[in-house]
């Protein structure tokens, strides 16, 4: 990096709009949808999709509510254009569908687009030129009234050769984009889009696309922003033209510069899912659409099984979605910090049906979007007693008291750090099991039955300790009492009884009941235990000998 101060790079020059308005509005409504993953995306592959991947892709797009889809430049290749007559042959494309093929200005393009085009229903007619002053010096020589020329030649020759479909039935739309547009003085975008607007002459039931592209994303995602709300207040037919936003995403900031970009006036995206394209990306459409149903708005897409979209888009594509990608990524509903476990488990109890969502950390119910609540909460050492009892609970119905969180934490952390990594659930539970469930030594329980009479609990036990054999009676105020008093009979230590809890596991008749105990020993330290069994009264008496298996050990 060149050392301060930096010379080699200037800040993008911002607009001059001093009555902005896009700062004060809100998003209410979803944008007209453009899929451009089958030709923006497909171009950025190292290894292009084949045509039965784009047929599998087309119909994901089509699946989750897309009714534009840009289907390829068909006037690049064969397998561009046989992909397109594929789809209109085989009656692929549902009659609300339009699909879009992209061109440059040049008639032999044309003409050859045009014939992809034959048969189809909807058809949106994409073409291009670049405009940026570098482009016209370093790449075309040109002027600024050479590259009108350009753009104003290749929409005729749109018009004339496109009669013919037209005439045959097809519903064709036009759709101009100054390529580079946001490195383009304002004025000249404007000029060759108004001149192009002039040859397409767009009505109220066929209105022109003015497609304004951050081919790259040079500037801040407000002069973004800036830059659509100065073009839309001074095209001359605003009401007959729609305008399009194409976001790359170089500065990473292409998701903030289309959200602005719509609230300065905009009506159509174009983007791919997950952000597929040239260099960083380009716009994920996935994002922009969850964001705005976050905020109550719904995109008019489905993305209720996010996971199934993922994989198709994995598999044809052969990318990956990053793991901490928003709403898509592996690891997007989960948290790691012992802090926000904790804050989402006490959060989740409180979200009722018909509530608006509040769940901390997870800013839209992971359901929604076809993902499950098993993966919130994972375990590792900085991991906090509230995500243990979550998981315990969540994944295998032990509603552990509070200040039992504690200890279990503890536990399950200093496992986590032996083990150097991250816990599965399963091993979460297996730690506990072991730990609560299977203790039976020194003590171990072999015999229990009690008698009740005039209000007093008598218990005969059997125990065993270190594996010698004891018969034991008491009488108690209850079974706990009791069993308490006989083992008051014996060498062990002495303690006392502090908390007891219970509830059942499962549903039914066969349901089993979970006791927790909390003793107190003689040396003024606490245990919990934990016992099972189909008997309520039983499962607190292995939960007695648990807790002082755990003081013995």
């Amino acid at each position: 990096m060149q050392s301060a101060p930096v010379t080699k790079y200037r800040p993008f020059p911002p607009v001059d709009l001093p009555n902005r308005q896009w700062p004060s509005r809100t998003l209410t409504q979803a944008p007209i949808w453009c899929s451009v993953d089958l030709r923006d995306g497909n171009q950025a592959l190292a290894q292009p999709m084949s045509v039965e991947e784009k047929l599998e892709y087309f119909d994901l797009l089509v699946k989750i509510g897309f009714k534009e889809i840009e289907v390829g430049f068909p006037s690049a290749s064969q397998i561009e254009f046989d992909f397109c007559r594929r789809l209109i042959e085989e009656n692929r494309i549902p009659d609300d569908v339009a699909i879009q093929i992209l061109c440059q200005c040049r008639e032999e393009l044309i003409v050859r687009s045009i014939e992809a085009l034959r048969g189809a229903k909807h058809a949106i007619f994409h073409l291009y030129n670049s405009t940026s002053p570098k482009q016209r010096e370093y790449v075309f020589n040109a002027t600024q009234a050479d590259i009108i020329g350009i753009a104003v030649q290749g929409a005729k020759w749109v018009k004339q050769h496109g009669a013919a479909l037209v005439k045959a039935g097809t519903h064709l739309r036009f759709e101009y984009s100054p390529e580079s547009f946001t490195s383009t003085e304002l004025p000249f975008a404007l000029q060759i889009c108004e001149a192009v607007t002039d040859v397409w002459a767009p009505t109220p039931d066929n209105k022109i696309i003015l497609n304004l592209p951050a081919t790259v994303e040079y500037g801040t995602p407000n002069i973004h922003a800036d830059q659509i709300e100065w073009m839309g207040n001074r095209l001359t037919r605003r009401a007959l033209t729609i305008i399009s936003l194409h976001t790359h995403n170089d500065r990473g900031t292409g998701i903030a510069a289309t959200e602005l970009a719509l609230l300065a006036g905009a009506d159509r995206v174009e983007g791919t899912l997950f952000g597929n394209g040239e260099r960083t990306g380009n716009l994920d459409i996935v994002t922009v659409a969850l964001n705005l149903y976050t905020q109550g708005v719904h995109p008019g897409l489905d993305f209720s099984n996010i996971n199934e979209i993922r994989e198709v888009y994995e598999r044809c594509t052969r990318l990956e979605v990053p793991a901490r990608a928003p709403y898509a990524g592996e690891l997007t509903f989960t948290a790691f910090s012992g802090s926000h476990q904790d804050a989402i488990k006490k959060s989740w109890p409180h979200q009722k049906p018909g509530r608006p969502w509040d769940v901390l950390y997870i800013p839209i119910d992971p359901a929604d979007i076809g993902r499950s609540y098993k993966a919130i909460i994972r375990i590792n050492s900085q991991s906090g007693k509230g995500g243990v009892a979550y998981v315990l609970e969540n994944e295998f119905g032990f509603s552990l008291p509070k200040l039992m969180h504690k200890e279990i934490g503890k536990i399950i952390n200093d496992y986590a750090d032996a083990k150097g990594g991250e816990l599965a659930t399963q091993e979460i539970y297996d730690v506990f099991h072991r730990e609560y469930l299977d203790r039976a030594a020194p003590v171990a329980l072999q015999h229990f039955k009690t008698t009740e009479r005039d209000s007093t609990v008598t218990c005969d036990a059997e125990i065993a300790i270190d594996k010698k054999a004891h018969a034991l009676t008491a009488t108690g105020n209850g079974p706990i009492d009791a069993f308490v008093r006989a083992l008051g009979t014996t060498a062990l230590p002495k303690f006392e009884v502090l908390s007891y809890a219970e509830h059942s596991l499962g549903k039914g008749a066969e349901a089993r009941a979970v006791s927790y105990i909390q003793i107190k020993t003689d040396r003024g330290l606490t245990y919990y235990g934990a016992g099972i069994d189909t008997n309520i009264e039983l499962a607190s008496i292995k939960a007695i000998v648990s807790a002082l298996n755990r003081s013995l050990r």
